[in-house]
């Protein structure tokens, strides 16, 4: 991350994360801060590159509970005619405030309510606001069926209208949601070149052709996704799609009847299957169940949030019985610290990633490279084949 910039920041930057997102922060804070101490440009003694170069760029905020669990947004520091980044984990269930003296865990709702808060604090004193949600608050609530809400689009809405003109998250459910806001720059961030490369540095014997690999989309929703994959590491797809029994409701959905594949034969394979989210887990492991009866090599899953809404009970038997070799996701939102002990979790480090699209967008530079990486997926890919690949430097 030296990469040499001549344009001039927007203003000095400002990193806020949200209690939810802190240990992530401090790796991307540690990021910025090295690569622009070793930087080269042409305008270190120009004013406007004052405070450029710093330790962190961190601004302490708190959001305190009331009693009664009502909340307010405190910034420790002033962000006059700063470029602000506020970052938050919206899935971070493991912190609790007291309700009526009861520990109450937080919910989206409360982690995006922290949000509003921290934004409504700045009294709109900062000279641009960015904010970073890796996993989109309300993201699978992002299209209406029948007498339905909008939450997505109501989220992105209100947003723009407390003067958010950045807003970046990473793999989306469906990323049309940005037609809510066409004035304003939304950037869905994919994260296939570091799940690539976790996975061509935890396997030494993969074979990354047509007849070895093939790529899984686990349903019709996610076969996008998938598609780019297969194209490129020149490989086939196959999909599954899912029937369903929509004259029952369970959990607020309708419930899975059978898993249908369509895809050539992919005995002795390996297969990986992409997704951008586990959320349960029961439809994963049924897909990798049937991969596996149709004597499928490895089964492995690559997908960007780990949400494990039911725990890791039924990751564990899969793995223990064979069905499921392997599961990546990304450090992009909690991780309980029991999910990093599993033989069968390998988490892909993010942070280098967001603190270069920070840098860029800090900059006001393109980031079209970092929304595409077709070229560094390429470059791996060779270095793999060759032999010739570095697992221990972070790209």
């Amino acid at each position: 991350m030296s990469d040499k910039i001549d344009r001039i920041p927007v203003a000095p930057l400002a990193l806020l994360p949200l209690k939810s997102i802190e240990p992530l922060t401090a790796e991307i804070d540690q990021y910025i801060a090295a690569s622009r101490k070793t930087r080269e440009n042409n305008f270190h003694d120009s004013p406007v590159f004052a405070g450029y170069v710093r330790d962190s760029y961190l601004i302490p905020a708190e959001t305190p509970r009331f009693g009664s669990g009502e909340a307010k947004g405190h910034l420790l520091e002033s962000v006059r005619g700063d470029d602000l980044y506020i970052l938050v984990d919206v899935l971070n269930y493991s912190i609790t405030y007291k309700l009526f003296g009861v520990p109450n865990r937080m919910s989206p709702d409360d982690h995006y309510q922290d949000l509003k808060r921290v934004i409504a604090a700045t009294t709109g004193n900062a000279k641009r606001i960015n904010v970073i949600m890796p996993f989109m608050y309300e993201s699978r609530q992002h299209k209406r069926s029948s007498r339905e809400s909008l939450d997505c689009a109501m989220m992105l809405q209100e947003l723009h209208a407390m003067g958010v003109e950045n807003f970046i998250t990473f793999d989306a459910h469906d990323p049309r949601v940005m037609n809510a806001i066409p004035e304003d720059s939304f950037d869905n961030v994919p994260c296939a070149y570091q799940f690539i490369k976790a996975l061509l540095c935890t396997y030494n014997d993969l074979v990354v052709d047509n007849k070895h690999m093939m790529i899984i989309s686990p349903d019709e929703g996610g076969m996008g996704r998938a598609i780019y994959y297969a194209n490129v590491l020149g490989l086939d797809m196959g999909m599954f799609y899912k029937r369903r029994d929509y004259s029952k409701v369970v959990n607020g959905r309708n419930p899975i009847v059978a898993h249908e594949f369509l895809g050539a034969n992919v005995e002795g394979m390996d297969v990986v299957i992409i997704d951008d989210m586990i959320s349960s887990g029961e439809s994963m492991v049924d897909t990798a169940r049937e991969l596996k009866e149709m004597k499928a090599r490895r089964v492995i899953a690559c997908t960007t949030f780990g949400l494990f809404t039911n725990g890791f009970e039924k990751f564990d038997k899969a793995y223990e019985e064979g069905i499921i070799d392997a599961i990546f996701t990304t450090n992009l939102i909690y991780q309980k610290p029991e999910l990093l002990t599993k033989p069968w979790y390998h988490s892909v480090d993010m942070a280098k990633q967001v603190a270069l699209l920070i840098d860029r967008l800090n900059h006001d530079e393109s980031i079209s490279d970092l929304l595409d990486n077709t070229l560094k997926i390429q470059t791996v890919l060779s270095d793999y084949r060759t032999g010739n690949m570095d697992c221990h430097r972070k790209h």
